[in-house]
């Protein structure tokens, strides 16, 4: 089992930035691929970035060279670096664990950037 807890979302003005952080508790966290996600009004959850258990990273084109994902294995957490924000990156974001064929889900924090 993993139990995920988000923080750092908040408001921010279109260009500014945040960093998101998702603690992890369990055993698997290190072998599992940590993956943050994305879900606003009316949409899909959507894939934002992920990175595997040896430290590839996999970024979704709308934010690649502006999110950077991390993780810290000793701490069990996993970070995500938003810069240059953009009002359309404004969405509840989640903190995901996949280990195998079983998927884990944070509670989610909001992400509100106004233009």
């Amino acid at each position: 089992q993993v139990q995920l807890s988000e923080s750092g979302g908040g408001w921010v003005q279109a260009g500014g930035s945040l960093r998101l952080s998702c603690a992890a508790s369990g055993s698997i966290f290190s072998s599992s691929t940590m993956g943050w996600y994305r879900q606003a009004p009316g949409k899909q959850r959507e894939l934002v970035a992920a990175i595997s258990s040896g430290g590839t990273t996999n970024y979704a084109d709308s934010v690649k060279g502006r999110f950077t994902i991390s993780r810290d294995n000793t701490k069990k957490t996993v970070g995500l670096q938003m810069n240059s924000l953009k009002p359309e990156d404004t969405a509840v974001y989640y903190c995901n664990a996949k280990f195998g064929i079983a998927y884990y889900w944070g509670q989610g924090t909001q992400v509100t950037v106004s233009s």
